[in-house]
């Protein structure tokens, strides 16, 4: 059976290249009825941190990487110094004292050729004679990264060695390591790098942002995987937006491209409008609902659930993030509105009284009060005073929302409701 790892360090968020090669050993896993491993590598006891290790956890989980076995490197010391204490009598190590600090244990490398047919690569041969003797067990007792990687790796039956090609240079250490402890050796698979748009690698100001805050931007854990899964992968035919259970169908780690990929944070705002459009706004309702209390906008025990669906809906089609909404929409539930100056410049520079008094009692006329009969009643109005529309169109809608854009100005004011749209409207006359 095929079984593949996953192993973050907890002195960090979990980012976009720890994402995007989680997601690849897990689909890899899922594609070939195999096994999702995740193993905590926290044998660095001063950087490791929980809040670290539980933002990890939280965005694999949101993701929908979930995982059959997990490991701590941190509960595992006494299997390192074993298999440690094994290359000592095998004479294959030896011990170096460091003053008044202990002894490391040191492994003896043997100068060679070796080579990996990599799973994406190809054939990549390495001369040994260029690696100095490693470092196993430090002074202070741990283990180091390539030697605990390796015995975790075979103890747990690991098939497939899925990461990023910055591990290229460990891999002819990890193999010498592998050979001489006696185990069978796993396929490898170097995923190559994920560069910013302007070529270099990626940084806080472009895109490494921990996953945990796409998702309180708002981003919808389905588009992001999508994105992530062409960082690297095509599933054909000009295809870019698949969903995850069909790509397991199809995937192979033999055809990840050997190029960089790019990451276009733009592209990901395109995917997760596609995502957010075909969404269940039911869903998205459940989403917002802890934002939209937050920030004070609704009381949770006095939710009006059907009119907050209602408003999603007239939304959801030119939403980016999630979080869109709830700066967009909201006029729907503030008592107060503040009107952005630049609107009010370009839209209610001349004196609309006349035209807004009318307009109410054009409202307050109605006895059906529906989207349909609002337009009727409006666009008569503009008839009977020989103007265009879009005269009076926009400084009703900056007057009712404070803004120039949003949805159409008929549902705007069905959603809104006479009431509060003749009030916004007189507070304006006066």
């Amino acid at each position: 059976m095929i079984r593949v790892r996953f192993a973050p360090s907890p002195t960090g968020n979990l980012h976009i290249g720890g994402a995007r090669t989680a997601l690849f050993n897990w689909i890899y896993a899922k594609a070939k009825g195999g096994e999702f491993i995740l193993r905590i590598e926290d044998t660095d006891a001063a950087r490791s941190q929980k809040e670290y290790l539980d933002e990890i956890l939280f965005s694999l989980k949101w993701l929908g990487f979930e995982w059959d076995e997990l490991y701590y490197q941190s509960q595992r010391f006494d299997i390192y110094r074993k298999y440690a204490e094994q290359l000592l009598k095998e004479g294959k190590a030896y011990l170096e004292k460091t003053e008044g600090r202990g002894e490391a244990v040191i492994f003896k490398v043997t100068p060679r050729k070796i080579k990996v047919n990599d799973l994406i690569r190809g054939e990549i041969e390495f001369d040994a004679e260029a690696i100095k003797d490693q470092v196993l067990i430090k002074s202070d007792g741990t283990p180091t990264y390539n030697f605990a990687c390796v015995v975790d790796d075979a103890q747990t039956q690991i098939t497939h060695v899925i990461r990023g090609d910055d591990h290229i240079s460990n891999t002819p250490k990890q193999i010498m390591l592998y050979e001489a402890l006696g185990f069978n050796l796993p396929c490898f698979a170097h995923l190559p790098l994920i560069l910013s748009k302007e070529g270099g690698r990626l940084s806080k100001r472009k895109g490494a942002t921990a996953i945990s805050d796409y998702h309180t931007m708002g981003y919808l854990p389905q588009a992001l995987v999508n994105y992530l899964l062409l960082l690297g992968w095509s599933p054909g035919g000009n295809r870019e937006v698949i969903e995850i259970n069909e790509a397991t169908k199809i995937f192979d780690i033999k055809n990840i491209n050997k190029t960089a990929a790019v990451l276009d944070l733009d592209k990901l705002d395109w995917m997760n409008n596609q995502y957010l459009k075909k969404e269940d706004p039911e869903k998205l309702a459940d989403e917002l609902i802890p934002a939209l209390v937050e920030k004070g906008y609704i009381e949770k025990d006095k939710l009006d659930r059907g009119y907050l669906v209602s408003l999603i809906k007239i939304f959801q089609g030119r939403l980016t993030v999630l979080n869109d909404f709830i700066d967009w929409a909201d006029f729907f539930f503030l008592k107060e509105i503040k009107i952005d100056p630049a609107a009010e410049e370009k839209f209610l520079k001349r004196d609309f009284s006349r035209e807004f008094r009318m307009f109410i009692n054009r409202m307050e006329a109605l006895d059906k009060f529906d989207v349909a009969t609002i337009e009727t009643a409006f666009r008569e109005m503009v008839k009977e005073l020989g103007i265009e529309a879009k005269v009076l169109i926009h400084p009703i809608r900056v007057v009712l929302t404070g803004k120039t854009i949003g949805p159409g100005l008929f549902e705007l004011i069905y959603y809104l409701g006479r009431q509060r749209t003749k009030e916004r409207l007189e507070k304006w006359i006066k």
